[in-house]
């Protein structure tokens, strides 16, 4: 489902695979420490701004495709607004303004490493 969504949004689904694996090891029904759901491990405060990137007014990130929509369509605002692939991918953890106005943080770094890293086995 990652993959399929991935080509759909036009997101390289190497890199949609990856973060999902990070996140969430694929899995729907996991919620962090800080409150981020789903595969895509996605904040709930980012829903409606993630419902108008997808176009589905009701998203649901207790669904699995919902969820998943919602963090691929993060990663296509991401590539298209960040500087590079690293930035991108430290966007999605840290947040692009607080990367771009902060540098990223050292467990930032890890985090894009570790992304970087399990793109190359997709």
């Amino acid at each position: 489902m990652v993959r399929q969504t991935a080509v759909q949004m036009g997101v390289d689904p190497a890199l949609a695979l990856a973060v999902a694996e990070q996140e969430s090891s694929f899995r729907q029904n996991v919620t962090s420490p800080v409150g981020a759901v789903g595969v895509m491990q996605i904040m709930p405060a980012n829903r409606d701004w993630l419902a108008g990137m997808t176009g589905r007014p009701n998203l649901d990130l207790n669904k699995t495709a919902d969820n998943i929509a919602g963090g691929i369509a993060m990663l296509r605002w991401l590539r298209a607004e960040a500087k590079n692939l690293d930035e991108a991918i430290a966007g999605y953890y840290q947040g692009l303004g607080s990367v771009q106005s902060r540098g990223m943080y050292d467990d930032t770094k890890a985090y894009v490493a570790q992304v970087k890293a399990r793109m190359a086995t997709f």
